[in-house]
């Protein structure tokens, strides 16, 4: 560390950044609740609503690596007054969306500030720590990351439950403009800046291969997979991430650096880490839909079945760390993923019967496998990587996790809706009931939807089944060692902020 970097008062730069990120994340899992309220609000469907879960990961995933250049480029308080500049922007945006666009723009500016932010937040906390304090400068970091999703969904309950879903970002709007004035205060210069180029065409593939099949996989849910913008989009969509991949391999300053998947344990890695997280979103976003729109629980009491799950994954995330320490991580991940298949099975059994204390169990034990299986997972794939490679993998890991969580959204609410949609039409088949007779057709339309989720879960069962099958090769590594030739030849472009601070460390 140098003698600049070590004569700053690390407390006050640490504390704006930890308020920013709280808030960042808080956003990311405040609306997950609200979505049933918000669909009747704004009169939208499911496939709609859910792009202000889908919609704010994908903007994340498609900054983490232009993040990179960014950091590089700007010095490090313009760059932070920036980031929580725009999620300000967007929670004014989002509190006084008038219809579902402009309540989607906000969220959109708010997702751009935090997929800044929270690069930002690792960079400087590398910079600003030497190597043997940067256990526990990360273990409050961790907190924040903790803590924001934990207490989200209750929060969001809660006020849902007695106000308008717009309070929510009410709330969210004084603790971020004094992030922004704290933090404008607080913050200090302490990454290295060089002039440097973006790849601009790289980031506009990206942006429109993600956007393209995202759009496809959420727009099937209302248009149907034979639809010509949906068959449009997942072309365009998966073109252009062709072409992506292609610029990604031959230009000298990649965004995203794909030589990391040649490192086999850190591919392997990665597919389950992928599997997983879109397993993960079915349980976060179809749930509350069950339990608000055919249970008619309160918002407060959906949000108070994802809190002890939550809390039981942050307790067991250090614990998973120690244990992992020991054995590694393939017993680790298999034990994790043999509980996740068996709750997210029990998920697929859903009925108008099925107990509140029932479903709080089931998603509970659900959280405490994946708290078994996420962290080992990336660990190991990561611990593989020379040290040269760490920022890209850590970037890739992050982006490929938005987006995996965004498309996974998609893709089952989209099964979901169109089983409902199936089932509606054989019920009302079966049973002889007029359509335009809204009163009668409400039971149906709740049974059918049932089976929807139902359906939706079983091949969330499916995806885990998979990963399960793949954590059996996970076997312990060794940070490979290259030549010092080849790490000229390609040196680590991801963000040069980082590697000073290794060195001076």
């Amino acid at each position: 560390m140098t003698t600049a970097a070590s004569n700053l008062k690390r407390g006050p730069i640490v504390a704006s950044l930890l308020i920013a990120a709280f808030v960042a994340l808080l956003a990311q899992t405040l609306l997950n609740i609200a979505l049933p309220s918000i669909m009747k609000d704004l009169d939208i469907s499911e496939n709609t609503v859910q792009w202000l879960i889908t919609g704010y990961m994908l903007v994340n995933g498609v900054l983490i690596p232009i993040s990179a250049y960014l950091i590089e480029r700007f010095t490090t308080r313009k760059l932070f007054i920036v980031a929580v500049g725009l999620f300000t922007l967007g929670t004014i945006v989002s509190a006084f969306a008038y219809n579902f666009p402009v309540l989607l723009t906000g969220r959109l500016i708010q997702a751009a500030g935090a997929g800044i932010l929270m690069p930002l937040m690792s960079i400087v906390i590398l910079t600003i720590f030497p190597v043997e304090e940067r256990g526990k400068a990360m273990g409050m970091m961790g907190l924040a990351m903790i803590f924001a999703p934990a207490v989200g969904p209750t929060l969001s309950g809660w006020i849902v439950e007695h106000y308008s879903w717009r309070v929510l970002f009410y709330i969210l709007l004084p603790i971020t403009v004094f992030a922004l004035i704290y933090g404008a205060i607080a913050m200090k210069n302490v990454t290295r800046n060089a002039i440097s180029k973006l790849d601009y065409t790289a980031v506009v593939l990206s942006t429109i291969g993600f956007g393209g099949i995202l759009y496809g996989f959420s727009d099937a849910g209302s248009d149907g997979w034979n639809n010509s913008t949906v068959l449009t989009s997942l072309i365009v969509g998966a073109v252009a991430l062709i072409l992506f991949v292609w610029r990604e391999l031959v230009v000298d300053r990649p965004i995203l650096e794909l030589r990391v998947f040649k490192y086999s344990m850190y591919s392997l890695t990665t597919v389950i880490n992928v599997i997983v997280t879109m397993a993960m979103y079915s349980g976060m976003i179809l749930l509350p839909l069950y339990l608000q729109n055919i249970r008619g629980f309160t918002p407060l009491e959906s949000g108070l079945l994802l809190l002890p799950g939550a809390i039981l994954m942050g307790i067991m995330s250090p614990i998973t760390g120690i244990i992992f320490d020991k054995i590694g991580a393939r017993w680790l991940a298999v034990v994790g993923l043999l509980i996740t298949v068996g709750t997210t099975y029990m998920l697929s059994g859903l009925t108008s019967e099925t107990t509140y204390t029932a479903l709080v169990t089931i998603y509970s034990f659900r959280m405490f496998g994946m708290s078994l299986l996420m962290m080992p997972i990336q660990t190991a794939g990561m611990n593989q990587l020379p040290q040269r490679l760490n920022a890209h993998g850590s970037a890739m890991q992050q982006t490929l996790r938005n987006v995996a969580g965004a498309l996974g959204a998609a893709l089952l609410v989209t099964i979901m809706t169109n089983k409902t949609k199936e089932v509606v039409k054989e019920l009302i088949v079966s049973t002889g009931t007029n359509p335009q007779d809204e009163q009668a057709m409400q039971p149906l339309q709740f049974q059918a939807m049932i089976e929807g989720i139902n359906h939706s879960f079983i091949v969330a069962t499916w995806f885990t089944v998979a990963a399960l099958v793949l954590a059996f090769f996970l076997k312990k590594v060794k940070p490979h060692e290259e030549k010092s030739t080849e790490t000229a030849k390609h040196g680590d472009t991801t963000t040069a902020s980082v590697q000073p601070a290794a060195r001076r460390s």
